[in-house]
């Protein structure tokens, strides 16, 4: 059982996968050791020998198993040659829509491809079976031009009316799926992967387009369907949305129902576990339908002589909870409780009295083999740690007399868990709640009691759903007091995977009921993840990291106590921008404090996500271009940038190189005043150029002597109206850094400024091949990418 969890985590440690006949060769590896061990058994062999070949077995068996369901997982990957050329494209719509201001996104079941060109084509192309669609609505109002992924040319006319089943005849282009990749950060391609989609695309409604066509309902997915009827009722019948959307959660488990704001409250006050179908809801669910199965069996004896009541309300619980579960979209928590509930289910009907290490690792086992690719989210390892910290601490058959004594276990219960897995919460999320345990507390038996029994009720008697909102509203005035009381939350960096270990284990041993002179040898244990302190530069050196944002720049300089961010990233919907998503865990991770945020200029690919930064960072100024009646205006005192600004941190000289005065007065574009920050200690130099065009570099050459750097952010993103002769010719920078989107609609970085750079044997890295890019002052010639050397299997390789 150990052993096909340790297969498993070696197998999604790979780069890249191996030949097909490997995982097989090492599944019938698997079962010819299991046999050995079956005679070794009768044999008598020592006992650590048959544990080690069980080891072995088990090991080769979840790996195998992991890389042969990779291998043919790969098999459907979409053609490269099939990226950004319009297909046309027949399918089913597999699960409800996700819809925003003027977008929507859905789950296309491919049936049928072809060719937009007409007859004449060779063979129909080879599209993968699932596939993610956007379907886009000409998006206005962002500052600066609307993102990439609001607002398209193509997609001139509001989405649709789409549902779950429908089949549809849409014209769509297609690329790779392809996630930012940042350290500390979401891995949406890990996600793709565990969805088994294999590409993503838009919908093209533009002039001259073939207009979508839908093909009416199909009999696919009621299950679907049933649940997008209830998430619609749902908000038709409560009218305050951010209320409705977690009634929405807690029925159809639409976590994407809750607004952002929501979600901050509830992360803040730990208690956003409660807000989605988790492996809590799943497991209290199936114990109530155990209980009311068992109460009716009994009532009839010729059931009860047919079959034990015990046993009837222990398997219709768990068919109870996975139908509870599927109706729920099936996510993956809720997929992981329904296959532990079975497992536990299996040993008890089997008669079996396992000792609680083994239930607990077969469990785990079951889980790995049904989706190994959990191993790599933070879901379940809190819910694996957790269950094991309860079977350690006490045991879980134990039913206490009396409601004070229930209380008292529960009230144990939820410090325990929460003691444990604070150093596993500092490792994944780089967050604690101080209040978390209070607001558990208290919002568990709320939630578990009368918000989510009256929001399932609503169903069946729509009219509950108001009382339900209202229990709704109640929670969230508790949770927004907690959230305001000083210290409610703690942040700290993430810590090294050992001390992360060792704090985990510290937080174990502390919980476990022994003697309190060996409990108390768990506390040194904690100390490393407590007290980790985030590596920084030495004195007179910085390092810059440029985040993988997409179309948009973000550049976080650290000395060796000071940090700058220059830029926040593009705002990539009304719903999300790069700080919330990128940037903020970045630097909760790394545990920074800014001191100094510099926006080069007003444009949202590079202004997004300054709005959820500054909200975090406090003390950090504002330094920027952009005009007086800009909306940031009202958020920080903004100090303009202007040549010859300057300041020293740590030995490390930042000055300000562009506009000068006078060209505020005289300039049509935003680019044309984009701020030029140059970075330097004597030995080695960074150039920050914003999207400064030809007139703008030609004049920073011609006026600024010495302008030579070592690492050059390519000004605008590798556009054609940048990267001058001029530029380059003065600056003659080591390393070019581009940062922009991967197949972005822009073609940036344009063919003829890369063969610029290459005429002049300048290195150019850019974030689609790179993800995040890390340079050093102390390796001037080097860059760290984040693509490269966090490398797995399912990470996207572009040509």
């Amino acid at each position: 059982m150990a052993g096909t969890v340790l297969g498993a985590m070696l197998q999604l440690q790979q780069a890249a996968l191996w030949d097909r006949a490997v995982y097989a060769g090492l599944l019938l590896a698997c079962a010819a050791a299991w046999a050995v061990r079956s005679r070794a058994a009768l044999r008598l062999r020592p006992w650590w020998l048959v544990l080690l070949l069980l080891l072995a077995a088990g090991a080769m068996g979840g790996a195998g198993l992991a890389g042969w369901r990779a291998s043919m997982h790969a098999a459907d990957a979409l053609d490269p040659a099939l990226e950004g050329r319009d297909l046309q494209l027949q399918g089913v719509v597999a699960q409800m829509p996700q819809r925003s201001d003027g977008a929507m996104r859905f789950v296309f079941d491919v049936e049928e491809a072809r060719w937009t060109g007409g007859p004449g084509q060779d063979a129909p192309p080879h599209v993968p079976p699932r596939i993610v669609l956007g379907w886009y609505a000409d998006n206005t109002g962002l500052w600066g031009r609307a993102p990439e992924q609001a607002a398209r040319a193509e997609a001139a006319e509001p989405p649709g009316p789409v549902h779950a089943g429908e089949r549809w005849r849409l014209r769509v282009r297609l690329k790779a799926p392809h996630g930012n990749l940042n350290p500390h950060g979401f891995d949406l391609e890990l996600r793709l992967w565990e969805q088994d989609v294999q590409a993503s695309g838009y919908v093209r409604t533009g002039a001259g387009e073939a207009r979508p066509q839908p093909l009416g309902q199909t009999w696919r997915h009621p299950v679907e369907r049933a649940r997008e009827a209830v998430r619609d009722a749902v908000f038709e019948r409560v009218p305050d949305r951010a209320q409705a959307g977690v009634i929405a959660a807690l029925v159809t488990g639409d976590q994407n129902a809750i607004e952002r704001a929501d979600w901050d409250l509830f992360r803040a006050t730990g208690v956003a576990h409660l807000m989605s179908i988790s492996g809590l809801h799943i497991t209290l669910f199936a114990w109530l339908a155990a209980w009311l199965i068992g109460i009716a069996w009994r009532r009839s004896t010729r059931l009860m002589l047919w079959w034990p009541a015990p046993q009837a309300a222990l398997v219709g619980g768990v068919l109870l909870a996975a139908a509870y579960a599927l109706f729920s979209g099936w996510g993956l928590p809720s997929q992981r409780t329904v296959w532990m509930l079975a497992t536990v289910a299996l040993l008890r009907l089997t008669g079996r009295q396992w000792p609680w290490p083994f239930v607990w690792l077969c469990t785990g086992a079951v889980v790995v083999a049904v989706d190994p690719w959990g191993l790599m989210q933070p879901g379940f390892w809190l819910s694996f740690v957790a269950v094991g910290v309860l079977f350690a601490a006490g045991s879980p058959d134990e039913v206490p007399a009396g409601v004070g004594a229930r209380l008292a276990r529960m009230w144990r219960e939820q410090w325990t868990v929460t003691l444990a897995l604070a150093p596993l919460g500092l490792l994944l999320f780089q967050q604690l709640s101080v209040v978390g345990l209070l607001a558990n507390m208290l919002a568990i038996p709320w939630v578990t009691l009368v918000v989510t029994p009256l929001s399932m009720l609503g169903v069946a008697a729509p009219p509950l759903w108001g009382l339900a909102a209202w229990a709704v509203q109640g929670l969230a005035w508790l949770l927004q007091a907690l959230a305001g009381l000083p210290l409610a939350t703690w942040s700290a960096p993430a810590p090294a995977l050992w001390a992360a270990v060792a704090g985990v284990a510290g937080g174990v041993l502390l919980t476990m009921r022994l003697p309190w002179s060996l409990r108390l040898q768990g506390l040194p244990l904690l100390l490393p993840a407590l007290l980790w302190q985030a590596p920084r530069p030495p004195v007179g050196e910085f390092e810059l990291l440029a985040a993988d944002v997409g179309q948009g720049n973000a550049v976080l300089v650290r000395t060796a106590h000071h940090s700058l961010l220059y830029d926040a990233g593009p705002r990539y919907s009304l719903e999300s921008d790069a700080g919330h998503r990128v940037l903020v865990p970045l630097l909760r991770a790394l545990d920074e404090r800014l001191d100094s945020v510099v926006l080069s200029h007003r444009d949202s690919d590079h202004a997004g996500g300054v709005p959820a930064v500054l909200a975090m960072q406090p003390g950090a100024e504002l330094r920027s271009s952009i005009e007086a009646g800009h909306p940031l205006q009202q958020l920080r005192p903004v100090q303009r940038c202007q040549a010859g600004q300057s300041w020293t941190w740590d030995g490390v000289r930042f000055e300000i190189l562009h506009p000068q005065a006078d060209d505020y007065a005289g300039f049509t574009r935003p680019n044309a005043v984009s701020c030029v920050l140059r970075i330097g200690n004597g030995r080695s130099t960074a150039l920050l150029a914003g999207d400064i065009e030809r007139l703008q570099e030609a004049a920073l050459a011609a006026r600024t002597p010495g302008l030579q750097a070592d690492l050059l952010l390519v000004p605008h993103h590798g556009s054609k109206t940048s990267s001058s002769p001029a530029l380059l010719d003065a600056v003659r920078p080591r390393i070019a850094l581009v940062q922009a989107g991967y197949r972005n609609r822009f073609g940036h970085p344009a063919a003829d400024v890369l063969a610029r750079y290459a005429e002049r044997d300048i290195e150019v890295v850019d974030s689609a091949h790179c993800g995040a890019a890390g340079w050093s002052s102390l390796r001037p010639a080097a860059v760290r990418c984040e693509r490269r050397e966090s490398r797995r299997y399912w990470h996207h390789q572009p040509p």
